[in-house]
């Protein structure tokens, strides 16, 4: 069968019912292909997002981060040489790299395997040790005055001597004080001998010997070192401020490393590591010591010496204070510029046995040997003060390349800046130094850390009352804030209908400000942990948010505002202000209520007794009950601050309730009564300012214009008989403009005592 279709131009064209069924299979495809889906590409970023890049020592530069296994990074910190109380020269370095370690493992996801050192065998230990032993058994034997006054006359002599021959300024300084102080003291004592009094001259000596410290242990040392010869005593040292180190470290809230060595643990694999480095002819062994041959290594073409300050090469005095004040006299090297491996021990120093002698370690190669054998050939990043980039750190280097014959022992040195206090250099050795518990007895751990943040991790950081001040203050702000935030999470529906309503630009302009911050704070970090850019970036969305709440008062998009808080306070927990508990595994059912905060638990009461309050305050207020006023602002004044709890009263809101440290409440509450009294006091001073001026004026109307004039006597000599001045005091005439001035106020003067005068006779 044909089906006839006819054209719109008049000729007709004959299909069969065959051809009629493939037209509409071909209609139907056609069809079909229009329906699938488009082609899809992927958005193209305006920007490319930034990577981490972290400033290397080895290049003086920025340098994009690249771990040699994909998220995995070994790290070895250099840890401290225990002789003495830490001091905020170590929090700068350990804070520093705390903070650096947190954001890369919290914030950019990186496996970090962190190894950190003790150096418990060191001349400076040895030295401090000897000396703390032979001062104590001097004391020990109660030496008569005689006797004490005898050695103080030594130690005066010995030591005027030894800061004759000091050339380093800073410690010239230290030893000229040091040297003032015994010399003071023993005139003390000189004074109380002549007094005759027997409970003044204890006195005097009791405080001679404590003064006298440093030096005469020093002096003791000369004569008496090489007698101390118990291994243990220069074991107990180290042991005690390392223990001190580790509690100062937790009430920074610095994270513990992985894995802490300690240089007494590890000799005999230095032992084999300086064999090795013999072996590979780049140390020579000489008179028991062994000593690293710098100029053989340097001159090996896949070596190179120096690689962190190379300008520092020949650089005799570093050279010779990384060797240490046991050391050698240096005749026994090759070169001047060649460095102890191993060093031959003196009577009184500690030993352990060795190939070459009885001996102990050189210090630089105690971290070569120590990160080695954690970490292998070579690990990603090496860290430590920058006071230790020359020599120490350029010797590691060379040793640890030495042993494997390699050019890659480090990947990235990262060196955290000097720290300064009110402008001037710091140092334990010159005794100059501010400990970290006392500075914790002044300022918060986290208020410390703040301090950090606000500061390039690798620049000099001065430690003064005013950066201090800055900290304290982005504390407050922040706190504040976050209180705010609670006060409306509480106060506001969190799920529901209620929890939600519809946005107003005032919400999208916040919303926009969170990415904003979002991506500054991740340029920040990736700046080479740009700390400080991060916290204004973060102080910046504190204060748009602020603003917000002011604005909308109590309409407030409770989730928008959660969320800001939420990610700033996910950033400052990443950057260590927050100090938590860490959990292994999941809580046990008994220990599940257990977990709820302070807040959940007491903010029902506190609610009941705050809208109590408040219902009180406004019936006292409408029958004008002034002692039950007074007992409203009492409980929110005094009693509840000891609870460190904060009222803050609103005129059409509920009153605001806020959980605060207590210790901060009484601050805040001694700060407002000083106020009001410095207010008060600042009143009364204006009220008897006005008083004597009305005083004055009055007195001033009571003086007869005859009288105004001739008491200044300063200014003029003499007077007509109207008590008017005619001659200046050198016995000039007065000025024709001048004249015009006394004439005007004689004139003004007449005037006051005129009215006076008639004000008298009205009185009865």
């Amino acid at each position: 069968m044909n089906f006839q279709l006819v054209r719109n131009f008049g000729s007709t064209v004959k299909i069969s019912r065959h051809s009629l069924s493939s037209i509409r299979l071909v209609h139907t495809s056609v069809i079909m292909a229009k329906r699938s889906q488009p082609a899809w590409s992927p958005p193209t970023p305006e920007e490319e997002l930034p990577s981490l890049h972290l400033f290397n020592s080895l290049t003086r530069k920025k340098e994009k981060f690249i771990p040699q296994a994909g998220k995995r990074v070994t790290w070895y910190n250099c840890g401290p040489t225990v002789y003495d109380a830490s001091h905020m020269g170590h929090a700068r370095t350990y804070l520093s790299f705390d903070i650096l370690r947190r954001v890369m493992q919290n914030y950019f996801g990186y496996d970090i395997f962190y190894v950190m050192n003790i150096t418990d065998i060191d001349d400076k230990i040895i030295k401090r040790a000897r000396q703390n032993h032979l001062y104590e058994n001097y004391v020990k034997s109660s030496p008569s005055l005689e006797k004490v006054l005898d050695d103080c006359n030594k130690v005066v002599e010995y030591f005027g001597g030894k800061v004759e021959k000091t050339t380093d300024p800073d410690k010239k300084v230290m030893q000229e004080k040091m040297f003032e102080k015994l010399k003071l003291a023993v005139a003390n004592v000189e004074s109380a001998v002549a007094s005759g009094d027997a409970q003044k001259i204890d006195a005097e000596k009791e405080a001679l010997l404590r003064d006298a410290k440093d030096v005469m242990s020093d002096w003791l040392d000369t004569s008496l070192g090489s007698t101390v010869t118990e291994n243990s005593i220069f074991a107990d040292l180290p042991r005690f401020w390392e223990e001190e180190f580790h509690k100062d470290m937790e009430a920074l809230n610095v994270m513990s490393a992985d894995c802490l060595t300690r240089v007494s643990e590890y000799v005999p694999e230095i032992v084999q590591y300086i064999q090795q480095i013999i072996e590979r002819n780049y140390a020579y062994e000489s008179k028991g010591s062994v000593y690293f041959d710098v100029k053989q290594f340097d001159s090996s073409p896949c070596h190179h010496y120096a690689k962190c300050v190379p300008e520092a090469f020949g650089d005799t005095s570093a050279l010779a204070e990384g060797e240490g004040d046991l050391s050698a006299d240096g005749q026994e090297k090759r070169s001047p510029n060649d460095f102890a491996l191993w060093k031959a021990s003196k009577p009184g120093e500690p030993s352990w046995p060795s190939p070459w002698g009885a001996g102990r370690p050189g210090w630089h190669i105690e971290c070569s040997v120590m990160a080695s054998a954690i970490l292998g050939n070579s690990m990603d990043i090496h860290s430590g003060g920058y006071d230790l980039k020359f020599p120490h750190h350029d010797n590691e280097l060379a040793q640890s390349e030495a042993y494997y014959d390699n050019d890659t022992w480090v990947r990235y040195f990262l060196h955290s800046g000097h720290l300064t206090i009110a402008g001037c250099k710091m140092s334990k050795s010159l005794k100059n130094f501010i400990t970290i518990q006392e500075v914790l007895q002044k300022f918060s751990a986290r208020q410390v850390r703040i301090l950090f943040l606000l500061h390039s991790w690798k620049d000099t950081l001065d430690y003064n009352e005013n950066t201090m001040e800055l900290a304290k203050s982005y504390e407050k702000t922040a706190s504040e804030f976050f209180l705010t935030v609670r006060h409306y999470l509480r106060s506001t529906p969190g799920t529901g209908v209620a929890a939600f309503s519809k946005w107003t630009p005032l919400e999208v302009d916040l919303n926009n400000s969170l990415a904003k911050c979002q991506a500054n704070v991740h340029a920040a970090f990736c700046d080479n942990i740009d700390t400080r850019t991060v916290l204004e970036s973060l102080k910046e969305l504190i204060t748009h948010s602020n603003a917000y709440t002011k604005e909308v008062a109590s309409n407030v998009n409770r989730q928008l505002l959660r969320n800001v808080a939420v990610y700033i306070t996910k950033i400052f927990d990443v950057l260590g202000m927050i100090k938590v508990d860490e959990s292994v595994g999941f809580p046990s059912s008994s220990s599940a209520g257990a977990g709820a905060d302070l807040e959940t638990l007491v903010l029902p009461y506190l609610t009941s007794l705050a809208e109590f309050r408040d219902n009180v305050r406004k019936s006292a207020t409408e029958i004008k009950a002034t002692e039950i006023l007074m007992e409203c602002d009492r409980l929110r004044d005094d009693v509840l601050p000891n609870l460190g709890v904060r009222l803050e009263d609103k005129k059409e809101e509920a009153t605001v309730i806020k959980l605060v440290d207590r210790e901060e409440l009484m601050k805040e509450r001694a700060e407002k009564k000083a106020a009001e009294e410095k207010k008060r006091l600042e009143k009364e001073a204006r009220k008897a300012e006005a008083a004597a001026k009305a005083a004055a004026l009055e007195a001033a109307k009571r003086m007869p214009p005859s009288e105004m004039f001739k008491g200044e006597t300063d200014k003029y000599s003499a007077w007509d008989d109207k008590g008017f001045p005619t001659l200046t005091k050198d016995g000039q005439e007065i000025p024709k403009a001048q004249v015009k001035k006394l004439q005007k106020a004689y004139a003004a003067q007449e005037k006051k005592y005129s009215e006076w005068l008639k004000s008298q006779d009205k009185e009865p």
